[in-house]
């Protein structure tokens, strides 16, 4: 069901569409597919194929990101960054860009890099 959600919306085999992307991650998130919970949480935060909520794609990316899901705690610490969705926390970014980048996500590290360069983590 999650693949079927990403060939809608990357259009590969079938007519582009967010819209039957999103229904397709909702089947598989209610089975419980972890990556289908991120990318609910990225289609909310894009406001593709359904109206842009950060708060919606908290709830979503937190969801997958407590699992451990890597790309999920990296999404989650940029909300926790920027404050889209939860009240703005360098901790708690850090805190999940740590969880995401110790188990090998290069963007997660390049985030970590960049708050320490910035000042923004002592």
């Amino acid at each position: 069901l999650h693949n079927l959600g990403w060939m809608y919306q990357s259009g590969r085999g079938v007519e582009q569409s967010d819209t039957e992307a999103v229904k397709w991650y909702r089947k598989a998130a209610d089975q419980g597919v972890t990556v289908a919970w991120n990318k609910l949480g990225w289609m909310y935060a894009m406001g593709r194929g359904v109206e842009q909520s950060d708060t919606e794609a908290v709830k979503w990316y937190r969801k997958a990101a407590e699992q451990g899901y890597r790309n999920a705690q990296n999404n989650l610490g940029r909300m926790y960054e920027m404050g889209r969705g939860v009240e703005q926390s360098d901790t708690k970014a850090v805190k999940w860009f740590w969880r995401a980048a110790l188990q090998g996500d290069g963007l997660a590290r390049d985030n970590l890099k960049r708050m320490y360069r910035m000042g923004r983590v002592k």
